[in-house]
């Protein structure tokens, strides 16, 4: 059965336009405590946790989401502006029925979404999934007055989550001597992240830690790295710490303004495990993983499997494999031994746990990897264009990857949201790359 509402990373759309409006949210609130209550059986009232960022719509979500509960008799706790792996964390840890987050991750601040994660820190399944959507097709009623869901706040929240993640760097270590730039988007974990650096010994210089509601991943942040790498320069600091909106996402800037992504992070948490004496037996990334990354990883004798891009579908494999490491190149960094999701923070104290123990730098724990050129471009189709039977497309891209002779990639993808095809090409030559991925884009209708 096909989803209608829910994507990848739950629902998500501009704020104001359906489905994100007062009406549907609340709706799914009383879908989603219906499935609950129903999945709960004999174990008592549901409760849920609540979390958002630091947009100015997660009012306005937030209590449309908490009369939704309700009325469908399940209990609410909120916990205001908090990270979403922060919630995954928290839901898990207070034995919650389901965690809830408002937040449209890296999107600027007219874009809102929501999230779930099931009791067990993780995302819902499948099949959970499809029931909250069958109930949502169902007429909206309201148990009786006497079991309506009660709503409380989760005052400690914040202390809990700094506790969790600074337990996840090992105790015979500190950042002491280090001077860390930590950029927080404006975003969730504003009041949170600059802790747990500090605390854990480093001096920290914080920005991107004012939201106003309206500022959220705007010209900061991992999706906006220009800032901190600026900053960096500026404070002569070791290394700045780039999060997104929801501190789901990282980046990382060395002290010579050089910008490391989520696959290099990826291989870079691999190796020093594996120099550490630990069993790696395998490292997922998705089919826009750079290949240098992937012939890096092997080089290492660790087995290395691509998923569909979302972080969703890289759980999902790690979960199929029995392994613990995955990631994106966006910043989606998976730990399974430390958290059940991707966690922005987690991530960025196991690369400073491998640099400590290694006392290298960022760059020297990355000199093996070069990563190949990147082109991609983002074409507008017709809409009824059938791209995966045109002729002349396959001839092309055909004719990318015979020119390439297995030194490089041709990935061609639609967007899951709007006409658009995706074209990749990863050579070991800028120009290449470019020219390939022209020569590709030109043959598509538009």
């Amino acid at each position: 059965m096909t989803r209608q509402y829910f994507g990848t990373d739950g629902i998500r759309g501009e704020v104001g336009k359906f489905p994100i409006v007062p009406d549907f949210v609340m709706r799914l609130g009383y879908a989603a405590g219906q499935v609950l209550a129903k999945n709960a059986g004999t174990h008592g009232k549901p409760t849920v946790l609540i979390g958002k960022d630091t947009r100015l719509s997660g009012y306005l979500l937030e209590a449309a989401l908490e009369a939704g509960f309700s009325a469908a008799g399940v209990d609410v706790m909120l916990c205001g502006p908090m990270p979403t792996p922060a919630v995954a964390y928290l839901t898990r840890t207070l034995r919650l029925s389901a965690g809830v987050v408002i937040s449209a991750s890296h999107n600027p601040y007219h874009d809102n979404g929501i999230k779930f994660f099931s009791a067990h820190g993780d995302k819902l399944d499948d099949a959970v999934e499809l029931q909250i959507e069958a109930a949502l097709n169902e007429p909206m009623n309201c148990v009786d007055s006497a079991h309506l869901g009660k709503a409380k706040r989760l005052d400690d929240a914040t202390g809990r989550y700094i506790e969790f993640c600074k337990s996840t760097f090992p105790n015979h270590l500190s950042l002491h001597g280090l001077k860390l730039v930590v950029d927080c988007a404006h975003g969730a974990a504003y009041h949170i992240a600059p802790h747990v650096f500090h605390e854990l010994g480093a001096e920290v210089v914080s920005i991107g830690i004012h939201p106003n509601g309206k500022n959220i991943n705007d010209g900061v942040g991992a999706t906006a790295p220009k800032a901190l790498i600026e900053k960096v320069k500026e404070e002569k600091a070791d290394l700045g710490i780039a999060l997104d909106g929801d501190a789901d996402r990282l980046q990382l800037v060395d002290a010579h303004g050089r910008l490391f992504n989520g696959d290099e992070l990826l291989y870079l948490i691999a190796k020093a495990r594996k120099d550490a004496g630990e069993s790696v037996k395998g490292v997922v990334g998705t089919l826009m993983t750079n290949l240098a990354v992937e012939k890096a990883i092997q080089a290492e004798g660790i087995q290395f499997e691509r998923a569909k891009v979302g972080d969703r579908y890289v759980l999902e494999k790690l979960k199929e494999n029995n392994w613990q490491l995955g990631g994106e190149g966006s910043g989606h960094l998976i730990c399974l031994d430390k958290h059940t999701t991707g966690d922005g923070i987690v991530a960025a104290l196991q690369v400073l746990s491998a640099m400590k123990q290694s006392q290298q730098s960022l760059a020297e724990l990355l000199e093996k990897v070069t990563l190949f050129p990147q082109t991609l471009t983002n074409v507008r189709y017709q809409q009824d264009y059938d791209w995966k039977s045109d002729a002349k497309l396959k001839e092309a891209v055909e004719h990318a990857e015979k020119e390439l002779k297995g030194t490089g990639r041709v990935l061609i993808r639609a967007s899951g949201t709007e006409p658009l095809l995706r074209v990749m090409v990863e050579a070991q030559n800028s120009q290449q790359s470019k020219d390939l991925a022209q020569k590709i884009a030109a043959v598509i209708p538009v």
